[in-house]
């Protein structure tokens, strides 16, 4: 699979009482990134289908393990404890469609601990897994939203979702040349659920439903 670099650079911070945190954002239609730089998870069209997988981490301190990537605390955070490269593994039960992830990173906070190089790995399974795409942070402060893929739709206007059973970030560059990292929160983000339901009274809508529509 082709790779794409992305580059994206946080903006000024705010605190987690700014107003327009539980307001969604514009979203921008060329597939660029967005930048939401509270601490609370930004409202998102995207359905999170991370629930639906198994969370692992290469590595990690006592009491700062995968389930701080989920919790929806700002001020917990997953914390490496091994040696490089460090990666978060999904696995999912059957292939989904993966569009996005949204990761929470803290400059502020995590210093050297805070990844500058991001690769994106997809596949059936840990062995055969695929670089989709690299993203390269510079000082990010807050949630960074951005397509797993770097292969354009049919109308050149965004990215084709990613189809897979695993989905792996790996933490390829610290700031500083730090050896563990933080990540504070990863959600992963499936495709926009269409509006039409082609007259079907009974619509397969939902990212768990979607996973057994088909019975084989």
């Amino acid at each position: 699979m082709a790779t794409n670099n992305i580059n994206t650079t946080a903006g000024p911070s705010t605190t987690a009482a700014t107003v327009h945190n539980v307001h969604p954002l514009p979203i921008p239609r060329d597939g660029l990134p967005l930048m939401h730089p509270a601490r609370t998870p930004p409202v998102l069209p995207w359905p999170d289908i991370g629930h639906l997988a198994k969370w692992s981490v290469s590595s990690y301190k006592f009491g700062f393990g995968a389930e701080c990537l989920r919790d929806g605390d700002p001020d917990t955070f997953w914390h490496s404890d091994g040696p490089q490269p460090h990666f978060i593994t999904v696995e999912f039960p059957r292939k989904v469609a993966i569009q996005k992830i949204s990761i929470f990173l803290s400059w502020p906070q995590d210093d050297s601990y805070t990844p500058s190089t991001l690769a994106i790995r997809a596949g059936t399974g840990p062995s055969d897994l695929q670089d989709v795409r690299v993203a390269t942070l510079e000082k990010p402060d807050g949630w960074i939203t951005f397509d797993v893929s770097s292969e354009p739709d049919e109308d050149g206007t965004s990215f084709k979702p990613v189809h897979a059973y695993v989905l792996q970030v790996i933490v390829v560059q610290n700031h500083m040349s730090g050896k563990d990292t933080h990540i504070r929160g990863l959600r992963v983000l499936g495709p926009q659920e269409e509006d039409a339901t082609d007259g079907d009274p009974f619509p397969w809508k939902s990212p768990e439903f979607k996973m057994y529509e088909r019975l084989r």
